[in-house]
């Protein structure tokens, strides 16, 4: 699968980078190449250390890359211009809050930085939420501290979202509330999320288009149906001669005896028929799902560099 998507005909790219490494002591970001088009949702899927956060810091200009360029809404990622800044919005996990003020505070602090402010829609996630303005920080629990800096982020009205993990540390209730909020988000066309997250389902969930990234390297990168759609598993009973015949994207998982499981990442209605033409017998077949789909493009992916 190609590791960059092109926006659709038409639309104008709201973040892309090309070209983008970073080396650390331990740790290496290799030639990373993507594009966000406006008004998607975008998730980047990885384990942990897998080099998302390092994507996102890049981006937003808190890390230098060694090499490669980076754009968001259309200027240099290292741009100065803090009208450029002002449409980016930024929400990190290890982001902190004054313990000793209330969530009114952080409210009028940041509505007397960004004049895009908007408090009416700041109220309503208050109230959705279950958040209290005269709260104090220090009393909040981790998922009403995440809730409460997503309102930050949210209410200023940026065009672009850059969320690193921001459903970390939530509950079920919680996180669906978050989701939510979220989705709700886009429907306004000029806005765009970039989200990343190590649960598949979350990102199935809201994302348009969809980048696995593991070991600092992005190993495959489509639209959410391109996935679930390309992907496919087979059950097949063949003797321990058969010989899989030569099909795009089709990978052996597993075997038990002569029951054999096979992969494909690039599904054609014919394969089935191939299959059974080359001498197996086809006993199932079967959609995968997101995470599935994760797990085994990540397995390609470290097995090719072995090679």
């Amino acid at each position: 699968m190609s590791a960059v998507l092109d926006p659709p005909l038409g639309a104008i790219a709201a973040a892309s980078l090309r070209g983008v490494s970073k080396t650390y002591r331990h740790f290496h970001l290799r030639d990373i190449d993507l594009e966000f088009a406006t008004g998607t949702v975008n998730g980047l899927i990885g384990p942990n250390g897998a080099g998302k956060s390092t994507i996102m810091r890049i981006m937003m200009g808190l890390v230098r890359p060694d090499r490669g360029t980076v754009a968001m809404l259309g200027r240099p990622a290292s741009s100065s211009e803090s009208s450029a800044k002002r449409e980016i919005g930024y929400f990190s996990e290890d982001m902190r809050l004054y313990k000793a003020e209330t969530i009114a505070f952080h409210m009028q602090f940041v509505r007397s930085l960004f004049p895009d402010w908007d408090e009416r829609y700041a109220e309503e996630l208050l109230d959705r939420f279950g958040l209290i303005a005269k709260q104090k920080i220090k009393g909040l629990s981790q998922g009403q501290r995440v809730k409460a800096l997503l309102l930050l982020v949210l209410a200023r009205r940026p065009k672009l979202l850059i969320l690193d993990e921001p459903t970390n540390g939530l509950d079920p209730v919680a996180k669906q509330e978050v989701l939510s909020e979220l989705m709700q988000t886009v429907k306004d066309e000029a806005r765009t999320i970039v989200y990343s997250s190590h649960h598949t389902q979350d990102i199935e969930q809201i994302c348009d288009t969809i980048t696995f990234v593991d070991r600092g390297r992005v190993i495959a990168s489509d639209d959410r149906d391109g996935f679930l759609n390309g992907w496919r598993r087979f059950r097949l009973q063949a003797p321990g001669s058969w010989v899989p015949p030569q099909i795009a994207g089709l990978r052996a998982e597993a075997s038990f005896g002569n029951l054999r499981v096979m992969t494909i990442d690039r599904y054609r209605p014919d394969v089935e028929e191939q299959l059974e033409a080359s001498g197996a017998t086809l006993e199932g077949s079967e959609a995968m799902t997101l995470e599935e789909i994760f797990l085994a493009t990540v397995t390609r992916g470290r097995e090719e560099c072995r090679r």
